[in-house]
């Protein structure tokens, strides 16, 4: 038999009640001044996107055209540092905060510094990247991180955060080539169970991709 549902007593009821009545009445002004205050900072953000951050995003997208195609071409450098009157990423990134462009210039500065070889310097950009909103884009960033971590030396980490790309790219294009960059960094480790792992994610998964041409014999090699 269902157990009852406990009843307050009514005079639990009223207590409560006029207890909160009377708060109200004592913090009426507080409670109006909070109101008041959170409704204009609501307007103060919608007015500040509306007319400051839009424009100025505006103005960094423009600003990023020629970082992006000094990025292109091969001339890391100049593309963090700018040339002549034209910013690179880093001064895109300073003059325009909580924009996205900004957050897209952080990213190309990984990019950048992993090009030229400054791998810590890479990480430190590429971990403040924010998920922009586009899975190709966000997911390459973590598979750019995931190498970064190799080449400092840090192979667990390389491998976790490949295998995190990976799953979460979920397409034909990228994870195919962070499961075997992540298996290979297993077999490195004697983690041969997890490689096979990976090994095993691109042959049942991407059978279509270039990588599940070969990856039997990786698989082979390990048993």
């Amino acid at each position: 038999m269902a157990k009852k549902h406990q009843r307050v007593p009514v005079n639990e009821f009223d207590k409560t009640l006029a207890a909160s009545s009377s708060f109200v009445e004592r913090n009426k002004k507080a409670i109006m001044y909070s109101t008041c205050t959170l409704l204009v900072v609501v307007i103060a953000v919608v007015l500040a996107v509306q007319y400051y951050i839009k424009p100025r995003n505006l103005e960094a997208a423009e600003s990023m055209a020629v970082a992006e195609q000094l990025y292109r071409s091969g001339d890391f450098e100049k593309a963090l540092n700018g040339q002549g009157q034209d910013a690179g990423f880093l001064q895109i990134m300073d003059e325009f905060t909580c924009t996205p462009s900004a957050n897209l210039a952080r990213l190309y500065a990984g990019l950048s510094y992993a090009h030229l070889g400054k791998y810590q310097e890479a990480v430190g950009y590429l971990e403040d990247y924010s998920d922009c909103g586009d899975d190709m884009i966000s997911n390459a960033a973590i598979g750019a991180l995931g190498n970064c971590y190799a080449e400092l030396g840090q192979p667990e980490k390389a491998a976790a955060t490949l295998v995190k790309a990976a799953d979460k790219a979920s397409n034909n294009t990228l994870s195919p080539i962070y499961y075997v960059q992540a298996g290979q960094i297993f077999e490195s480790l004697n983690q041969n169970d997890k490689a096979i792992e990976c090994y095993e994610k691109v042959k049942k998964n991407y059978p279509g991709s270039p990588q599940a041409q070969e990856i039997e014999k990786y698989i082979e090699h390990l048993k």
